[in-house]
């Protein structure tokens, strides 16, 4: 166990490493995708007025 000294203390840590179960991160490319393709039409979002569109 490592301690840190300063300016003459010595200073122990206050509490110890948990050990956690790691997650496997998957990748899923339809849900990527889905995604992508709301974020951008989030960018540029089209409004609707009596049947013409306007872009913002």
């Amino acid at each position: 166990m490592t301690a840190l000294t300063y300016r003459g203390q010595t200073y122990a840590p206050h509490h110890t490493a948990v050990q956690k179960q790691s997650v496997e991160l998957t990748y899923r490319r339809e849900h990527y995708n889905a995604r992508r393709m709301q974020a951008a039409r989030d960018l540029h979002p089209q409004l609707a007025y009596r049947g013409v569109f306007y872009t913002r």
